[in-house]
């Protein structure tokens, strides 16, 4: 299928039943003056009988072989918008239809989203059912590798308005097909694979986070550094001022500086001690001495050049600095690809406790260029790797699924399976902090792990280990109370502690001694009336936050550091 206008001939929506398929394509066909089919309504036309009486007499074997047909029919007609039963993806020849006759894109919604738009749908006749949330879980563990498969787009629908659902479509569609354009010389095939002919490196994609007036980007993709147009639009005053570190400045920071300064911005650089020791009021304060000398104003931007420890302490300096400047991350480390540049939580430590002093404050936007990763130190690579892993057994089992299946080709540092694991994780993440920017109940499940982990950093002083590798054995950990309280089976446990090691992580937490476990993580924004709180696992896939007989905790404790 050609396409006219940046924007392919066939569009074609995917997803499982109440995701909106029928609403935004209805939406997109008319923003995009293309004709609008169902291919269910289609399926009721040419039978003359509802969806659920099909079911009821002749059932869901025949239905899914009407339905097949109606696929090959209309995926054969020209400029159109297609929903698509829930279903229809689980047909071999229909997925190949969909893939070679337009472009896919998967609606993707939360179990709780599918409930409220479809608990009093009679009309749905798989939810007729005693469970039908469990039925809905089913039909999503199923059913998401098809989804997957297909999809060139992934988007999710937790917001409610469909015209910024539509909106945020139709923008990636234009900027994909001129991507392509870019890549390969041509539009004529806006179905083709988007890699860069050069590198073969995937093409860039963006998640978007829905904050209102302060949403933002998440640009992800090969040699983005180079881009400078890029941060030039979110950059509107003279002074860009770059923070980054000794160890990411030398490879980085004139390929970012130099097309700035070409494009007439005055850039002043920063570089700070690395190690997650040197995230503290002494740096800080040498980030606001340098932004003091050079007279920057309101209008300054701030980057954050370099990993976790600087995106974080970047991002308080300019909430701080004149009472709050803008600032752009552009994470080097998996580890901040996937979390730590996303969400604006910045901040610094304290010798007491990880992250106590900081602010909530969003970036303009966040450009993660998956070509830094190259350089990445394999014990780097890891620490990353376990906040992948954190998304997936924390919250969305299908892409737990996923990385185990996918964790050689990760630790290889396949292009394709990295860009998708930051895709997948900044979709998760960017979700959570939607509904709760400022960690006021439901944001704490992306701390997974990390009680376990921030008492094993501050135990061991920081910077002995990395924050990825505490996370990694704090997951272990959680994941053992999990079991030990009947949340999860004892096969779910061993999955991920066995994932985890074969990231490269250690599975193994430090003897500090009972005590001081217990008093490291008394010192812990989610703790509240002085009750410690965890993130646990209730099933795989899940998160509960919940607090835990100490008898229990202790138990954990003692298995976990002699296991």
């Amino acid at each position: 299928m050609t396409s006219t206008g940046g924007v392919p001939r066939n569009i074609f929506l995917v997803g499982l039943m109440g995701s909106g398929k029928t609403t935004v394509g209805r939406a997109l066909a008319k923003k995009l003056n293309k004709r609008f089919i169902d291919s269910d309504h289609e399926i009721e036309a040419r039978t003359g009988a509802s969806i659920p009486l099909i079911f009821e007499i002749e059932g869901e074997q025949v239905f899914r072989q009407r339905e097949a047909e109606v696929i090959r029919d209309l995926t054969a007609q020209d400029d159109i918008v297609l929903a698509t039963g829930g279903g229809a993806i689980l047909d071999p020849q229909s997925r190949a239809y969909l893939k070679e006759r337009g472009t896919v894109i998967y609606l993707r919604a939360s179990v709780n989203s599918i409930l409220q738009r479809t608990g009093h749908d009679k009309n749905r006749p798989l939810l007729q059912t005693a469970d039908p949330r469990k039925r809905i879980e089913d039909m999503s563990r199923q059913r998401e590798p098809f989804y997957r498969e297909v999809a060139d787009l992934v988007v999710e629908t937790g917001r409610p308005n469909v015209q910024w659902l539509v909106h945020a479509i139709a923008t990636q569609l234009e900027s994909r097909a001129s991507e392509h354009a870019a890549s390969s010389g041509t539009s004529d095939n806006p179905h083709a694979p988007l890699t860069d002919m050069n590198t073969r490196q995937p093409a860039p994609l963006t998640v978007n986070v829905d904050l209102g007036e302060r949403s933002y980007p998440i640009t992800i993709g090969h040699a983005l550094i180079d881009d400078a147009e890029r941060i030039l639009k979110h950059v509107t005053g003279t002074n860009v001022a770059i923070v980054t570190n000794t160890i990411v400045g030398p490879l980085y920071l004139d390929r970012l500086a130099q097309p700035l300064q070409a494009a007439g911005k005055r850039v002043i650089t920063i570089v700070l001690p690395d190690g997650e020791e040197e995230k503290n009021w002494a740096n800080l304060m040498t980030v606001f001495d340098v932004l003091l000398r050079e007279k920057c104003d309101r209008k300054t931007t701030l980057v954050a050049l370099g990993g976790g420890v600087t995106g974080d302490m970047t991002g308080f300096a300019a909430a701080t600095f004149m009472r709050g400047v803008p600032f752009i991350q552009v994470p080097t480390t998996l580890l901040s690809q996937v979390d730590s540049s996303v969400g604006g939580k910045t901040g610094i430590n304290h010798p007491l406790g990880k992250n106590m002093i900081g602010a909530f404050y969003q970036p303009q936007a966040v450009i993660a260029d998956t070509g830094t990763l190259a350089t990445l130190p394999l014990r780097e690579l890891a620490a990353g790797l376990a906040e992948v892993i954190k998304y997936g057994a924390a919250m969305d089992e299908p892409f737990f699924d996923w990385i185990e299946a996918n964790i050689a080709n990760l630790v290889g540092r396949d292009p394709g399976a990295l860009a998708y694991a930051i895709q997948r994780s900044c979709e998760i993440k960017a979700d959570i902090v939607r509904q709760d920017e400022r960690e006021g109940g439901l944001r704490a499940v992306l701390n997974f792990g990390h009680t376990f982990g921030h008492a094993i950093e501050a135990g061991m002083g920081y910077g002995q280990w990395l924050h990825g590798e505490a996370v990694g054995c704090g997951m272990v950990m959680a994941a053992d109370l999990s079991a030990r309280l009947g949340f999860i089976d004892q096969a779910a446990k061993a999955r991920l502690r066995a994932l985890v090691k074969a990231a490269g992580l250690p599975v193994i937490a430090p003897d500090l001694g009972l005590q001081r476990w217990l008093e490291l993580m008394q010192v812990d924004k989610k703790n509240e009336g002085g009750q410690i709180r965890f993130i646990l696992m209730k099933p795989l896939g899940t998160p509960f936050i919940t607090t835990v007989p100490q008898e229990a905790l202790l138990a954990t404790i003692e298995t976990c550091t002699a296991s």
